[in-house]
């Protein structure tokens, strides 16, 4: 079983990522995460933050010459801007001079007050912030490399920004993903990219925002993972959970989730056919999952963004829990669009239930173990 656990605050000193079952021998390095970690800064619409903040990170165990031990994975990421807000975050006892009182409409900021009893918004969203995804895209990096070793592949393109759509259906493969990550909005369709990238113009002029939906596609997954027996060992449902706990994701479709709802049984599913080798489906409408399970084809699934909900330009009405007066939402750092780099951190989500799946199905304290499982469970599809 594979699992992970992140620590830290958008401004604190560093973040911290744990991952729990990786097998031993598995190929990482500093500089494999670190390119994994760069991906997540891409995207047009970013703000300044993402053009000048590096991601600082230590391996501080589990690895060992650059090959995994079988112990726990611990990853920190430093906050290059740490001395800035020292005083502020400081884990010291003290108070701030500087409380957030006007809570931001669409954030966690009111709720969590209200929750954890708070007067202070920082403090619900410091952690409540989308930086913590930069640990998510480290733990992922490791799923990556071992579902590498499993000859599978995790990637992903934006189809939608606002009301701009990606008309021409056209996927990337894993070997096009450079191609992606090139698109100043990483769209694979370049008719649209020019239209994506006037949408985040004139949003940015306004001083509003703009959400999207990416779509991530997973090439080279085995029949099987996941199971039909469980609500909980769905592979359909994990990745809805995983996706949906990405920041200011509202909506998750796996295939056409949402347009075969508009159709008659009779066109809603993908058929199936012999080749003389192997099964085959000429469509896939149910995104390589069917009853809970992948069917060993292309594993299509998306998630939608809302607009971020901290605006360039304020306007958002909302309350001051202090004096209960009606002002608008206070402003921080922000970008016009994350779309982009959701991407990257959605990747990273749908990688990691995979990696996991595929341990609970092959089971192996090595990678080299863990391969021949495979190999030897998919000798017997034949």
């Amino acid at each position: 079983m594979l699992r992970f656990l992140t620590a830290g605050e958008s401004h604190g000193r560093a973040l911290v990522v744990v991952i729990e079952g990786l097998p031993a021998g598995l190929t990482l390095t500093v500089e494999e995460i670190g390119d994994e970690l760069a991906r997540r800064r891409l995207g047009f619409g970013r703000g300044p933050r993402m053009r000048f903040e590096r991601d600082e990170l230590a391996l501080l165990g589990g690895v060992r010459h650059g090959r995994t031990l079988g112990s726990p994975v611990a990853i920190e990421i430093l906050n290059t801007e740490w001395p800035k807000w020292e005083q502020e975050m400081s884990p010291a006892p003290g108070r701030t001079e500087k409380p957030l009182t006007q809570p931001r409409p669409g954030h966690a900021d009111l709720t969590g007050m209200r929750k954890y009893g708070f007067d202070d918004a920082r403090d619900v969203l410091e952690r409540a912030s989308a930086r913590e995804t930069a640990a998510r895209v480290a733990a992922g990096a490791c799923a990556k490399a071992l579902l590498r070793e499993l000859d599978v592949d995790v990637i992903s393109h934006v189809i939608q920004m606002g009301p701009v759509v990606a008309k021409s259906g056209k996927r990337p493969t894993p070997g096009e993903l450079a191609q992606v990550d090139e698109s100043p909005v990483r769209c694979f369709d370049p008719e649209a990219e020019q239209a994506l990238i006037a949408e985040i113009e004139a949003t940015a002029k306004v001083g509003d925002s703009l959400g999207g939906v990416v779509e991530v596609l997973g090439y080279g997954v085995p029949v099987g993972l996941g199971s039909h027996v469980h609500w909980d060992r769905k592979i359909d449902a994990m990745l809805g959970q995983a996706l949906m706990s990405i920041q200011a994701v509202k909506a998750v479709e796996i295939g056409e989730g949402f347009e075969v709802a508009s159709r008659r049984g009779s066109d809603a599913h993908d058929p199936i056919l012999w080749d003389g080798a192997d099964y085959q489906r000429p469509s896939d409408l149910a995104g390589g999952v069917e009853g809970g399970m992948t069917t060993g084809g292309l594993l299509v699934a998306r998630a939608a963004m809302k607009p971020l909900a901290t605006l360039n330009r304020p306007t958002l009405k909302t309350v001051d829990v202090v004096t209960k007066e009606e002002t608008v939402s206070f402003k921080e750092r922000t970008d016009v669009t994350a779309v982009p780099a959701m991407g990257v951190v959605a990747e990273t989500m749908v990688a990691l239930v995979l990696a996991n799946e595929a341990l609970r199905k092959f089971g192996g304290d090595s990678v080299a173990e863990v391969v021949r499982n495979r190999d030897a469970y998919v000798a017997t599809l034949g």
